[in-house]
């Protein structure tokens, strides 16, 4: 019973960061989860993989609604997502057979020092400005591939590359903001998918894992951030933003810090 309310207690506070700051909920689920599963005595070789496999499934869930409701008030650029989709499901491949490579403490550092990037890239508000058009077939699958490779390695859906990716090609905020949120469901998808398909071999999984997904974690932090990420949404427009930002950045500087120390 506590192990369940452990998982919905992270997918509400995930949720509802999701829907109160635009950022994917990936940040704070992947550290959490690696640290409950090394108190619960899972595999030390398999923690990260764990970790980040079901990170992105649980993004399956919570980017549906986010999608609909992005392409309700038609912000969504769909032609960009299309053109940068073969590269995100190639990247995505590309970054879970790497990660199944890596030990769990090169993964956990890899891990650390991009957390560490986010929290100075969001407490400096250091987006970039427009400075060319949207490349054309071969730059957006090229974008995307990298977008997707990293992604599937961190465990996220994207959002903090793919918003300063289109920012940069002269795509207006909300629209960015939008479009990055379509672009999270075939990362995480492709990410389930190819997680749970390289973890399969492995002999030190845990009970109930598929793959490299943890069933229970997933179904517990999916369940809840559902319900809580329209109370964020709710709150966004009630509190001091900025502030809120620079908050979860130190908060996320934090998490990274302690990743990278073990």
């Amino acid at each position: 019973m506590a192990e369940w309310l452990i998982y919905l207690a992270l997918g509400a506070f995930a949720g509802t960061l999701a829907g109160m700051l635009g950022v994917g909920g990936g940040l704070v689920i992947v550290p959490v989860l690696a640290w409950v599963f090394l108190g619960f005595g899972f595999d030390g070789s398999v923690i990260m993989h764990l970790a980040v496999g079901t990170s992105l499934a649980t993004i399956v869930f919570t980017s549906v609604s986010s999608v609909r409701a992005h392409h309700q008030r038609g912000a969504v650029q769909w032609p960009a997502v299309v053109r940068l989709m073969p590269g995100l499901v190639f990247g995505v491949a590309i970054g879970a057979l790497l990660a199944d490579k890596l030990p769990t403490p090169a993964l956990r550092t890899v891990f650390g020092v991009f957390e560490l990037l986010v929290a100075a890239q969001m407490g400096f508000s250091l987006l970039p400005e427009a400075h060319r058009e949207l490349p054309g077939r071969w730059g957006m699958t090229l974008a995307g591939t990298v977008i997707g490779s990293v992604s599937a390695v961190v465990g996220i859906g994207g959002g903090t590359l793919t918003v300063p990716f289109l920012l940069w090609c002269g795509v207006a905020m909300r629209q960015a903001v939008a479009t990055s949120a379509a672009c999270g469901l075939p990362i995480a998808v492709a990410g389930a998918v190819a997680f749970a398909y390289v973890g399969g071999g492995n002999q030190n999984l845990p009970p109930y894992a598929f793959g490299y997904l943890y069933l229970p974690a997933l179904l517990g932090v999916a369940a809840s951030s559902i319900l809580f990420a329209p109370l964020g949404a709710r709150l966004a427009h009630t509190l001091p933003t900025i502030a809120l930002k620079r908050f979860f950045a130190i908060f996320l500087a934090v998490l990274g810090v302690k990743m990278l120390a073990g």
